[in-house]
């Protein structure tokens, strides 16, 4: 037996590979979901289809860094199998309006990275090898791939906690500068990943005798899920319901599609010692040049412990 946790697992992606995985009677699951009702319905709902009674919810709000670690306290406070899996889905994208949380930080940036971040450095300390922590990504962080989104603008982290403070911003529109927030905010999955992997192997944390991972994973173009909720009106309808009709084209995939291929990849024995790489549905592929770049992985690192008050002692991972 081992626990599973999922972020963002009520619907879409989450919802998806937490349903393949429940098929699996060795898995214990956990959603990790800010809405408790909406978790609540999704474990009764994955029970009923999977006849899988091995699965809970705890609530896990990824704006909020005190739910963060509340979180970890309760499923400290639990009697689980080992936890070997974490997959860090959930998303948020803001393209209409400017938003913080409560604790100041920029909504995209907070939800999409410091939350998960905190989330990661938290659970180490459970996690137990062979391990495996999957970030979720996208495509959008490529530069080079027609996405229809804007280049990340990967900057100085306190300017992406505080775009308030970037000047350059003032010329952009509400629009732009939302869509930016998310595709960087999906690079900084990626710098994230890679840069947690290699202190893990420099650390002697992660082991070829004992294993832990950390790769990305892409669902790739993936409408009719909720990331689309801060949309305007029309937008929001092609999204939700009329590309989905064109899931059969190559480069269109249903939650269904990709929820398979991320629970593939979570179980999937030949990657036990595969960490550092990105994924596209099962295809291990490069992503984006400035993601490898090292000096802006460790910057953003150095600056996230800041930014959600990790004592530098305290840190599984230095």
């Amino acid at each position: 037996m081992r626990t599973v946790i999922i972020s963002g697992a009520n619907n879409g992606l989450g919802y998806a590979c937490a349903k393949e995985l429940a098929l699996n009677k060795d898995i214990y699951l956990v959603l990790a979901c800010r809405d408790h009702l909406k978790a609540t319905k999704a474990v009764k709902k994955l029970k009923d289809l999977t006849q899988n009674n091995q699965i809970e919810a705890i609530t896990l709000d990824l704006a909020s860094l005190q739910s963060v670690r509340q979180f970890e306290a309760e499923f400290a406070q639990k009697t689980l199998p080992p936890l070997r899996i974490i997959i860090c889905n959930a998303g948020v994208q803001f393209i209409q309006r400017r938003t913080y949380t409560e604790d100041g930080i920029e909504t995209t940036f907070a939800v999409n990275h410091l939350g998960h971040f905190l989330l990661v450095n938290l659970l180490l300390k459970h996690l137990k090898p062979p391990g495996r922590i999957i970030f979720v990504s996208s495509d959008t962080h490529d530069p080079s791939k027609i996405t229809g989104m804007p280049a990340p603008n990967f900057q100085a982290p306190n300017l992406l906690a505080h775009p308030e403070l970037d000047s350059t911003l003032n010329d952009k529109s509400i629009s732009d500068i939302g869509r930016t927030a998310y595709t960087t905010s999906k690079l900084c999955n990626i710098l994230c990943a890679y840069e947690l992997s290699r202190r893990l192997e420099k650390q002697g944390l992660s082991t070829e005798e004992h294993p832990i991972t950390v790769n990305v994973f892409t669902p790739g173009l993936m409408p009719g899920t909720g990331l689309a909720q801060d949309y305007p009106p029309r937008a929001k309808i092609v999204w939700d319901y009329i590309l989905p009709l064109f899931s059969f084209f190559p480069k269109i995939n249903t939650p269904q599609q990709s929820g398979r291929a991320l629970a593939r990849l979570v179980e999937d024995p030949q990657l036990k010692n595969v960490t550092g790489k990105y994924f596209s549905g099962l295809q291990m592929i490069e992503s984006s040049q400035e993601s490898y770049d090292v000096e802006k992985a460790q910057q953003l690192w150095d600056k996230s412990v800041e930014l959600v008050g990790l004592r530098k002692d305290k840190l599984i991972v230095q």
